[in-house]
């Protein structure tokens, strides 16, 4: 009996055993898939969607990312995310500046020309790009901006870009309005350009430095501060605890890292550049040039025919591109009727028993700024705060309205932020109730531009994770995304803060939080189409068109 009892243990154990190395198996199957293989759908970067085969997507080594824990899904996410964004330039080897591409001596040509269109007919332009020497260029890799324009109706949108890498581009652009539209093209940056940014993206990303100040009674002490920090120095380790997102100081020599009061910019590193890469970016040569037509730059365009039904302004489709145009200095987006709120009066009512939270950069400090100056019952409550920096508060009691401002965590380049006032986005909407009366909206990308992408993925994982539990506690709550915008560039900059860094944060930015049940602000198109001067802190027609969106979500016309 008791050999019979000894058996039957010894084979249940050895069963046991068996399915616990098939489950081992197994996990390491799927993970070596996840890793070598995943099928991605993704938008390439001339907007269009391509379906393909993603193999071993190569991650950035820095910081240790490659190694971060992510789930199957969150793999397959962020091969996808950068296999979009693998911008083809060739590999050249080292090209002289007089074989780099020339903005004046490149030209466009519009294809489908015709005596006239009318609104909602496609426009398409042929770009070709040549060399300092006149000569065409045989490989792509530019990077283009592009949009139509009529000054008079003070009207634009943007068109998209495709390369064909091989010198030649083609622009499609959906004509909106009525009237003489002209076409204009720019030259951001040449693709050799282009590449010492990958570079600069790839092994120098601590090119903008932090330090924080320690202080302990007299003593006082500043160290070097980043995402993470070469070398074998002692560290203190400021890693979030709640999100995992790292940050480290270099340890004070004689004060704990408890002691630590603030975080500031410490500054740009200088000499990035040898004399040759330094030729791919000069104002006035290659840096925002426009280029000119071989031909008629216009088209003129008559309005739509009374049986054509399609509504261009209400389209329901969410892939719509342009996302909306300007005209009579008014955004006009394509998918929502958008109110104007003109009147102080008006925002007032739209915002009143509400509690507003605006987090990120200074581009969404404007928002609190031209709220607080044009509204006067929203009045500004002093707490002391270091100017541009925040956190900042503004309150209406007679219509209880409460109105709040703070940074987002680092890195952030401001000038001195106090310790305590360091929050991720993702812990603060964690601390949010939520409800029909809450109103959110985030911009998150401007300090994250010389990174590598997968910093800024793990960011915006952190900051979606909290939104969606936001809603899911609080579906009424309103939640409201900025994107990024293009700005003025020179020399110095673009290797910092590109328009073509600025696009791929971007693009990941729409991805992520495509589906998610939030409202997107798309301040991208809303500077590239506007005919002022691109600028980090757009000129206030733009803020005000801005906010006018912002505020079309929050209070929508009735339907």
């Amino acid at each position: 009996m008791w050999i019979s009892v000894f058996r039957l243990r010894l084979f249940c154990c050895l069963l046991a055993l068996l399915m616990v190395v098939l489950l081992v198996i197994n996990v390491t199957q799927v993970e070596y898939l996840d890793h070598e293989t995943v099928s991605a759908t993704f938008v390439d970067s001339s907007g269009q969607f391509v379906s393909s085969q993603v193999t071993g997507i190569s991650r950035n080594p820095y910081c240790g990312y490659e190694h971060q824990t992510l789930s199957s899904r969150e793999r397959m996410e962020e091969d996808s995310l950068l296999a979009a964004l693998q911008w083809q330039v060739p590999d050249m080897g080292s090209v002289p500046f007089l074989k780099s591409s020339d903005p004046s001596s490149s030209y466009f040509v519009i294809l489908n020309s015709a005596a006239f269109f009318r609104v909602g007919s496609q426009l398409e332009v042929l770009v070709h790009v040549h060399d300092f020497q006149g000569k065409p260029k045989k490989y792509g890799g530019d990077y283009l901006q592009a949009r139509i324009h009529s000054p008079k109706l003070q009207a634009g949108a943007v068109g998209r870009v495709v390369d064909y890498q091989n010198g030649f581009y083609k622009v499609f652009f959906t004509l909106l309005w009525p009237g003489k539209v002209k076409v204009s093209i720019s030259l951001v940056h040449p693709s050799e350009g282009i590449r010492v940014l990958q570079y600069l993206q790839e092994e120098k990303p601590d090119r903008v430095y932090f330090k924080s100040l320690f202080r302990s009674g007299r003593i006082s002490e500043t160290t070097e501060c980043n995402v993470c920090l070469p070398g074998s120095l002692p560290l203190c380790n400021f890693t979030d605890l709640y999100t995992g997102e790292p940050w480290f100081c270099f340890k004070p020599k004689k004060l704990p890292c408890s002691s630590r009061i603030n975080h500031f910019k410490g500054g740009y590193l200088k000499g990035l550049l040898t004399a040759a890469e330094s030729a791919f970016f000069q104002s006035g040569v290659n840096i925002k040039m426009p280029i000119n037509s071989s031909g008629p730059d216009w088209v003129m365009v008559i309005p739509r025919r009374i049986k054509e039904t399609n509504n261009l302004e209400l389209s329901q489709d969410s892939g719509t591109f342009p996302s909306g145009y300007y005209y009579k200095d008014q955004w006009r987006p394509r998918k929502l009727k958008m109110r104007q709120f003109n009147d102080p009066d008006n925002i007032t009512e739209c915002l009143q028993r509400k509690l507003v939270y605006l987090f990120g950069d200074s581009t969404i400090r404007q928002w609190f700024e031209y709220l607080t100056t044009f509204v006067p019952d929203l009045v500004e409550f002093n707490l002391g705060s270091p100017k541009n920096v925040g956190p900042f508060l503004a309150v209406d009691q007679k219509h209880n309205i409460l109105l709040k401002y703070r940074c987002h965590g680092p890195p952030i380049r401001f000038t001195t932020v106090f310790s305590s006032e360091l929050r991720y986005v993702a812990n603060e909407l964690n601390g949010i109730v939520g409800g029909k009366n809450t109103v959110v909206a985030i911009a998150v990308w401007s300090h994250f531009s010389t990174f590598p992408l997968e910093v800024y993925i793990r960011r915006l994982r952190n900051i979606r994770r909290a939104v969606v539990q936001l809603l899911d506690r609080s579906p009424k709550t309103v939640i409201v995304i900025r994107t990024a915008n293009a700005q003025e560039l020179g020399p110095e900059v673009s290797l910092f803060n590109s328009d073509w860094y600025n696009f791929q944060l971007d693009s990941i930015l729409r991805k992520m939080f495509s589906g998610v049940g939030v409202y997107l602000v798309d301040a991208w198109e809303m500077t590239l189409a506007h005919y002022l001067p691109h600028k980090l802190h757009p000129d206030e027609v733009i803020v005000k068109n801005q906010l006018d969106m912002f505020l079309s979500f929050v209070c929508p016309l009735e339907t």
